[in-house]
């Protein structure tokens, strides 16, 4: 059986490219064909999917914004085919999606995995924005509005069922018009993401930085005198003041194994958010045994437990004092314990057999109204 599963531009296999990479993996171990078509993929992505027995299929957009960071080049890749359509396009007219885990071309899909609408993060995230990317965006806000429900809809008429990452991620479809069948939260591998060590240094707290942190939070924590390690590679974003701060010590990119590390050691990590439809960074933190700060809504409201695997918080003044008094107080041992144990939960194997129960309909007959009822019922069990 071959399946073909497409995805946003392909820089690297991280972030939002995992969920259709850990199926691709799977797929391709139990001997099916995969490939997998992206507007853009760097040379090394490709070279990489080779390897793992994966056919890339490179549209090769022409992106202008390719030295600007991974951000603002996800967002042009978006504008080309919300506005005028150019990556499907570019796909040739009789190409179909297995699943379609892209929010950047449109092409006709058995699946369409959702991960979330642009428009919504971007109003979510204004407040903490430069005042240059703020100008910017209440300029283009009507547009953007605009043109992402156009897409969305335009993609939900050639799909024949869709799957959301969330529960909030499914609401904002929502908003938008689009009926959600299912939710699959995206997973964690759980044999690459495990406590290092039995005995953190608990010295620092860790922090993630990206266009999507709360950053006035961070620094509230920072003032208070938390030493912070902080990891990320969207700089743009970043405020100058919390690069220099006494405080913080910002890594910028790291690799999974030293991220692993980093996890294992803080005495908890930090991860106020302005926008997250699901929220790697602190399942990630969870499955290291390290317990999380957050906020007690959208996607990590969803599995963070409120004093069992970390703290969730509505108002940024409690979630800034809160993480002062863990890093003078600390907290029981055990809630090390429960956040393996609750991550566990998410581990691709989980997510892996959802997907083959569905992909078993596809298989056994193309799938139409009937098999989506099957395809239903495979998740419903």
């Amino acid at each position: 059986m071959k399946f073909t599963l497409a995805c946003d531009i392909m820089m690297d296999l991280e972030g939002s490219i995992r969920p259709a990479m850990y199926l691709a993996a799977e797929l391709v171990s139990r001997g099916h064909g995969v490939s997998m078509i992206s507007p853009f993929m760097s040379s090394d992505v490709e070279e990489s999917l080779g390897e793992r027995g994966i056919t890339p299929v490179n549209l090769r957009s022409r992106l202008v914004a390719r030295n600007t960071g991974l951000s603002l080049l996800w967002f042009e890749s978006w504008a080309r085919e919300a506005f005028l359509g150019l990556n499907s396009r570019h796909a040739k007219d009789d190409f179909s999606a297995t699943v379609n885990f892209s929010q950047v071309i449109s092409l006709p899909s058995s699946f369409w995995y959702l991960q979330g609408p642009p428009s919504i993060a971007l109003r979510d995230m204004e407040s903490e924005l430069s005042a240059g990317f703020r100008f910017a965006f209440n300029v283009l806000r009507p547009f953007v509005q605009y043109a992402d429900g156009k897409l969305v809809n335009r993609m939900d008429r050639v799909t024949t069922m869709v799957i959301a990452n969330s529960k909030f991620c499914a609401s904002m479809y929502d908003e938008l018009g689009i009926k959600v069948n299912h939710v699959i939260y995206p997973p964690i591998d759980c044999q690459a993401f495990r406590p290092s060590t039995s005995r953190p240094s608990s010295e620092y707290v860790l922090a993630y930085f990206g266009k999507e942190t709360k950053f006035s939070v961070v620094k509230k924590v920072a003032d208070a005198g938390v030493k912070i390690k902080a990891f990320g590679s969207k700089t743009p974003f970043i405020p100058e003041k919390l690069l220099k701060h006494n405080s913080v010590d910002f890594l910028g990119k790291v690799s999974n194994g030293e991220l692993v590390n980093l996890y294992s050691n803080a005495l908890f990590t930090l991860f106020p958010f302005t926008h997250e439809p699901f929220g790697y960074v602190p399942l990630e933190s969870m499955a290291c045994g390290t317990p999380v700060v957050t906020n007690g809504m959208q996607g990590p409201s969803e599995y963070v437990d409120n004093e069992y695997t970390g703290w969730l918080f509505t108002a940024d003044d409690e979630l800034a004092q809160k993480s002062v008094k863990l890093w003078n107080d600390g907290y029981p041992s055990q809630l090390r314990m429960n956040c393996t144990k609750e991550a566990s939960k998410f581990d691709t194997r989980f997510y892996n057999e959802k997907w083959l129960k569905i992909l078993q309909v596809t298989e056994e007959k193309p799938i139409s109204v009937g098999g989506c009822l099957k395809a239903e019922a495979a998740l419903a069990e």
